[in-house]
């Protein structure tokens, strides 16, 4: 089975953009993810900025990878993806500029669209990494990666943290990402369908959510009615391949099962527990 060219691909992620459904994403962290998704019947799938620090650096999501890095990974993705591969490109590794940079560098890489989000990252002195940039300043992020893009048919979805704002800041932030000419407008921590609709009323472009599985919005046909197109419920293919992997070599030195989860274990083997104490340390971050 021959696989589909780049600008196919994206044309067909357009299309799901513009169809009256919405789609569940497979967390594809690698070639073989990427195939066995398309293969399962998935419409597309997201290379997740989360899962590529845990696997690339074993590092927690703490704007750690580099954006050559991330590249690196999404194109072993891109070269043999049969499905639309949504990228999570963070904040563009940087500012407008750095946005460029990251447009043209994913672009090549292959992927059918890509999410730039309005995150201070990397956390400055004495922030969080939630808090997000000023409006202008993301205003022009996007505005950056529309012109950086040469394949017109490559998403460029504005991402914001509704959890983070009020309902009326998140529209103020939606409607501008819109009227920047973005494709789509991503959220993450959008509560219920009551918060949804209050939101999804005033903006036109269809819509991505990052929900974690939240049962508060776990009704697909009401997603779509609402112009959600695509939900990304996490990362637990990537998530279960850390537990298959410690129960594989765990079994092979003969030790006894252990009680720890999938969570538990990237915990355990990742960098997160010095990462959280030389944020404390040296910059004064209290997540």
């Amino acid at each position: 089975m021959a696989t589909p060219s780049q600008h196919d691909l994206r044309k067909d992620f357009r299309a799901l953009l513009e169809s009256d459904n919405c789609y569940y994403t497979a967390s594809t962290f690698d070639p073989m993810s990427a195939r066995i998704a398309e293969d399962l019947g998935f419409e597309v799938g997201i290379l997740g900025g989360s899962v590529a620090s845990l696997q690339v650096l074993a590092a927690p999501d703490f704007a750690l990878i580099t954006l050559s890095e991330f590249v690196e990974q999404a194109t072993r993705i891109g070269r043999v993806a049969r499905l639309p591969i949504i990228a999570d490109a963070d904040h563009g590794y940087g500012n407008a500029l750095n946005v460029m940079r990251t447009i043209t560098e994913l672009e090549r890489a292959g992927v059918a669209a890509l999410t730039i989000e309005d995150t201070l990252l990397p956390a400055k002195f004495g922030h969080k990494s939630t808090d997000l940039i000023p409006l202008d300043e993301a205003v022009g992020k996007i505005e950056a990666a529309l012109e950086a893009r040469i394949d017109p048919t490559m998403s460029i979805i504005a991402r914001t943290n509704a959890g983070q704002l009020t309902t009326e800041e998140t529209i103020e932030r939606a409607k501008a990402y819109q009227a920047a000419g973005a494709d789509g407008i991503c959220m993450v921590g959008v509560k219920d369908f009551d918060h949804l609709e209050a939101i999804s009323a005033h903006v036109s472009v269809p819509l991505m959510l990052v929900a974690y599985g939240n049962p508060e919005l776990n009704d697909r046909e009401r997603l779509a009615k609402n112009g959600v197109r695509i939900v990304v419920n996490g990362h637990a293919a990537y998530f279960a391949a850390i537990k298959a992997t410690y129960d594989c070599l765990r079994e092979q030195r003969g030790i006894a099962e252990g009680k720890l989860n999938a969570s538990e274990l990237s915990t355990r083997y990742s960098t997160l527990d010095e990462s959280r104490e030389w944020a404390r340390r040296f910059m004064e971050v209290k997540e």
